[in-house]
């Protein structure tokens, strides 16, 4: 698969782009762990057009996580314009759009999802990214439509294949659903089949495991697969899915002892890239998941959560590790 001059290879999977979680360490961690292309967090196009040093910040990355991609949102077509063009001076290798947050604080602004109940104004926000954006490939990620009686998706998808967009990942669940119920990949299997298009199609929604990016790529035809929260905690989805598609045989899970490294390895690169109070906060999003289903785990995630400084908690991780306290029978 292709964004326009990049090459992804066979049945690529990309880290979906996740506020207060896809920061430079994460995407780093991942793209080493099989990721094709990774993505920062959404960055508001209002706060990158006031040069916002949080804005800045989120689009700071380092070679290694190369191909990368910044996303942006917005509901003004100037602040879009301008955001793109300064994301694009940062020199990643995609520009994004997301069409897709169905976040209320979001959605009121007119952005994320919002455009999906009024096709005339993305398309005069994708155009004016497109138009700003002068040397890199431009991507949507969407969703299906507003609600059920608004899936548009095919119709969207022609419409900014047609504007110059050059690959669209799909959630496959409506803005109504937010995260609930299943994604429906159907949809994803009919927008495939759609006469005329060509950009590639990325699905995303519910792949948490190897079997579930398999079973995408065979039940709907998608050239890519996004995965999202199943990435967090479990970097490892990456490469053991890239081998199940590829042999169709399962890696082992990682071990409890290379579950806390790469935890403590992570937490180490975020106190690097933020400093170390923010480095530490940003953090709690992924202790829970990396010690998911770790027997005697709960004292020791909640003792790391009270903790501000990065030392202490390599110091509880450690000692869990060295003492094979998930060993002992609780």
């Amino acid at each position: 698969m292709n964004i326009a001059n990049i090459d992804l290879g066979h049945k690529p999977l990309l880290l979906a782009p996740m506020e207060d979680v896809t920061d430079s360490p994460f995407r780093t961690i991942c793209r080493r762990k099989g990721a094709n292309i990774v993505y920062t967090e959404f960055i508001s196009s209002e706060a990158i057009v006031r040069d916002s040093d949080q804005a800045l910040h989120k689009m700071d990355f380092n070679e290694e996580e190369r191909p990368f991609g910044v996303q942006i949102f917005g509901g003004r077509e100037v602040a879009m314009g301008g955001a793109a063009q300064i994301a694009e001076s940062n020199n990643p290798d995609v520009v994004d759009i997301n069409f897709g947050c169905p976040v209320y604080k979001i959605v009121k602004k007119g952005a994320g999802c919002a455009c999906l109940k009024d096709m005339e104004l993305m398309e005069r926000m994708a155009g004016s990214v497109i138009d700003a954006v002068e040397n890199k490939p431009v991507t949507v990620k969407t969703r299906l439509g507003w609600d059920d009686r608004t899936i548009r998706i095919r119709e969207v998808a022609l419409m900014l294949q047609d504007l110059g967009v050059k690959a669209l990942t799909v959630h496959a669940r409506t803005r109504n659903q937010k995260y609930k119920g299943n994604a429906r990949w159907e949809w994803l299997k009919k927008l495939k089949n759609t006469p005329g298009l060509e950009i590639p199609i990325i699905g995303n929604g519910d792949v948490t495991s190897p079997e579930d990016a398999k079973r995408m790529f065979a039940e709907t035809g998608v050239d890519g697969v996004m995965i999202g929260r199943g990435a967090i905690g479990n970097p490892w989805i990456f490469e053991r899915s890239h081998h199940y598609i590829e042999t169709g045989e399962l890696l082992p899970e990682p071990t409890v002892e290379d579950r806390i490294d790469l935890c403590c390895e992570q937490l180490r690169r975020s106190v690097r890239h933020h400093g170390e109070h923010y480095g530490v906060i940003i953090m709690k999003k992924h202790y829970a998941q990396y010690l998911k289903g770790v027997r005697n785990s709960r004292q020791l995630r909640a003792a790391i959560m009270e903790e501000k400084e990065m030392q202490p908690i390599l110091d509880l991780l450690f000692r869990f590790k060295d003492q094979k306290m998930y060993a002992v029978a609780s």
